[in-house]
């Protein structure tokens, strides 16, 4: 197993890359996931009802609006690192959340309703959605975790977070109910929005503190949704697994999730959901670069549970210096621009 496929799966697995377009130039609405400029801009902006602000987070409009008054709400402290917004590390989060929405990874694979299909609800997100479930750990527990950081100051109203239709014990819907049930996430989230809060904060600081919950959000929700795998094609189980197995590595790195950064680096995802009969390394509709992440990702998930995690042990040393990390996210930029 060579560095040259780890340096590979680092890029693919960041949670800013997005949706393969087949072409490195991302330019107009490509920049943004879609749907973008529909979503809310602001927390007062979604529906309030009996003195709460009411936010279905199984409505995809709704979840990018989450996103949107994150990255508005924090605009502030990023400013000095990129104009209107573009160095936000928070871009990562409703970047990746489009990729799921763009290549139908959102909706309900059981086939039992229509949830999230053209012919049914197109905004709907399936809790039958392994990618979806997924995701709620990267998106209500940060949002939660920053309001009560204080980022969006004193709110006027209660915030309500919609239940779904089932398993609702598999989520989280205040900050009271989820500081009981996963105080250590919560804090994780909680300590990265009151870091950015100082206004001299280091971005590697800032980084590193993003990523501890990222990867927090990812190991608490990746037990509790091994039954949605059942959903999918064992290609595409083995891929989301891969995919999230390997986040850890490029954790390390304190991978800079901004606007720009992001974008050099959508074209390395599928653009679709794998199915069976899509065989590595040669699907045919997929480029070179595409079919060789997934072959990465394969190979660094088996390389690391074979040696019982001591892979990801030796990264995580080689990148505990602030020197290190960014060796680690120079030779990341040279593989893909070579």
């Amino acid at each position: 197993f060579s560095i040259h496929a780890l340096l590979v799966v680092t890029v693919t697995l960041s949670p800013v890359t997005v949706v393969a377009q087949g072409e490195n130039d991302v330019t107009g609405e490509d920049v943004y996931p879609p749907l973008w400029d529909l979503a809310p801009e602001n927390l007062l902006d979604f529906p309030v009802k009996d003195n709460k602000i009411v936010i279905n987070a199984w409505n995809y409009q709704d979840r990018l609006g989450v996103y949107k008054s994150l990255l508005n709400a924090s605009a502030k402290y990023f400013g000095a690192f990129g104009p209107q917004n573009s160095g936000n590390i928070l871009w990562g989060l409703p970047l990746q959340h489009g990729w799921q929405f763009r290549t139908g990874r959102l909706v309900d694979h059981s086939g039992v309703t229509s949830c999230g299909y053209e012919n049914g609800e197109l905004l709907c997100q399936s809790v039958r959605s392994w990618w979806s479930c997924m995701n709620y750990y990267l998106a209500i527990i940060p949002f939660l975790g920053a309001v009560e950081a204080g980022l969006f100051g004193q709110l006027p109203y209660e915030i309500e977070i919609l239940l779904p239709e089932e398993q609702k014990d598999d989520f989280c819907y205040s900050v009271k109910d989820c500081w009981s049930r996963m105080p250590k996430l919560m804090d994780d989230w909680k300590a990265f929005f009151e870091v950015n809060n100082f206004s001299s904060f280091k971005l590697d600081d800032a980084l590193g503190f993003m990523w501890k919950a990222h990867t927090s959000s990812i190991a608490y929700a990746l037990p509790k949704f091994q039954d949605r795998l059942k959903y999918l094609s064992e290609s595409e189980a083995n891929f989301g697994v891969d995919w999230a197995n390997g986040v850890d590595f490029i954790a390390a790195t304190h991978f800079i999730t901004d606007l720009p950064t992001t974008n050099n680096f959508q074209f390395f995802l599928p653009q679709r959901m794998l199915v069976e009969g899509d065989v590595l390394p040669s699907i045919s509709d997929f480029s070179p670069e595409q079919n060789k992440v997934l072959v990465s990702l394969r190979a660094l998930h088996k390389g690391n549970k074979l040696t019982g995690g001591l892979l990801l042990k030796l990264w995580q040393k080689a990148m505990s210096t602030e020197a290190g990390r960014k060796m680690g996210r120079k030779l990341i930029e040279s593989l893909v621009s070579s």
